[in-house]
């Protein structure tokens, strides 16, 4: 199913053809960039919805920003969130006890962080999917594909084929696509879970408050809109099954009722149990190259890590951005272009999977003389650089 041989950009005045596998934060921003380029692209997306409605609420940091505005997003995305320069420790009763102005990793003329409800940063990103040209296909998966010489074959779940110069697998961690190359990475939990609810924004909550410790390893919230936040819930990772979907919220009330400040407040409309999201943290990191001969990889498909410093959308968005300025650079589409991708990518996601991870282990290890602000501030200003 795989081609190592090289793959050549298309005769002069030939249109390539790229199929981009997935339609989340990467998938969406490579299809807009190709797009912009002159380039054909098929979209497919298993989920019918396309991931309309699906998540409470996301952090951006400023390198997120900056691909955002790089896609021409910017202005639309900055009326639906809400900008932040700081942020916020305290003890589980609410009292702050340091308070920390955010770099500003997208620089200084965009805000440092930025929360947003997901939903409607996914909806700004399928408009401009859809404005941009490119044939969306939902409810449709790649069954398989085989390469050669001049390009990939592939058979979809609907029974239609296609013929393309290149994929784009951009179909999220879990991805079909990595393991059907024969990458046999797969995400590993690291050994926490989080619980995520949207609520109403309490007055007065105008940044993210992260505290650590109580019932929880972390219990934070990051406003996402005028009246609007997502709150979220830290724990040591538990058997999904041992939760009944129907009293998921009762067990976040449960354990955000022992946290003061905002909480009580936020407590109040933890209600409904289909409003809650209980997930694992895991991590993943594919090493070597994110490709094999005409499919490359993308986003969460090669690597993922724990929410912990809110970079997992920027890391996809950068590799959107990273992947789009070499295909579109008049190089050649062979070895040498994607081992390039994976020599720019590699050192930054590294550094942030690395970064995440251990945060997260700090906590589940009981330390507390961790340099938790050092690190996260050596990360930063790593990525204040561009991609």
């Amino acid at each position: 199913m795989t081609d190592s041989r090289s793959l050549s950009q298309p005769p002069a005045g030939g249109t390539p053809t790229v199929l981009v596998i997935g339609g989340g934060a990467s998938g969406n921003a490579v299809t807009i960039l190709l797009r912009r380029a002159g380039i054909t692209v098929d979209l497919i997306e298993a989920r019918p919805d396309w991931n309309a409605t699906t998540g409470s609420g996301i952090t951006l940091q400023g390198n997120a920003l900056r691909v955002l505005r790089d896609l021409g997003l910017w202005a639309e995305v900055e009326a639906c969130g809400f900008a932040f320069g700081t942020l916020g420790i305290t003890a589980p009763d609410g009292t702050v006890l340091h308070i920390a102005e955010d770099i500003r990793t997208g620089g200084e003329d965009l805000p440092a962080t930025l929360g947003m409800q997901r939903p409607r940063l996914q909806q700004i990103l399928i408009d401009a999917v859809r404005a941009s040209g490119a044939t969306v296909r939902l409810g449709t998966t790649a069954e398989s594909l085989e390469q050669d010489a001049d390009g990939v074959s592939v058979r979809f779940s609907d029974g239609t084929e296609g013929r393309y110069d290149l994929v784009v697998a951009a179909d999220g961690v879990n991805s079909a696509t990595r393991a059907a190359i024969g990458i046999t990475d797969k995400p590993e939990p690291t050994g926490m879970g989080i619980w995520r609810i949207a609520a109403p924004r309490p007055e007065g909550v105008d940044r993210t408050d992260l505290a650590y410790g109580g019932p929880a390893y972390i219990a934070g919230y990051t406003p996402t809109g005028e009246d609007t936040l997502y709150a979220y819930l830290v724990e040591g990772c538990r058997d999904r099954a041992s939760v009944d979907a129907a009293d998921q919220a009762d067990e976040m009330r449960r354990l955000a009722q022992a946290y003061g400040g905002a909480w009580p407040e936020i407590t109040q409309h933890i209600t409904d149990s289909k409003q809650v999201n209980y997930t694992w943290f895991t991590r993943m990191l594919v090493e070597g190259s994110w490709h094999r001969g005409r499919v490359v990889l993308v986003g969460d498909a090669a690597h993922c890590c724990p929410p912990t410093i809110a970079q997992g959308a920027a890391m996809s968005l950068e590799d959107a951005l990273v992947l789009t300025e070499l295909l579109t650079s008049g190089r050649d589409w062979d070895d040498e272009l994607f081992q390039s991708y994976y020599d720019r990518r590699i050192p930054r996601v590294r550094t942030v999977v690395e970064a995440s991870v251990q945060i997260g282990q700090w906590q589940l290890d009981g330390v507390r003389d961790a340099d938790l602000p050092g690190l996260i501030g050596r990360t930063m200003n790593f990525l204040k650089e561009l991609p």
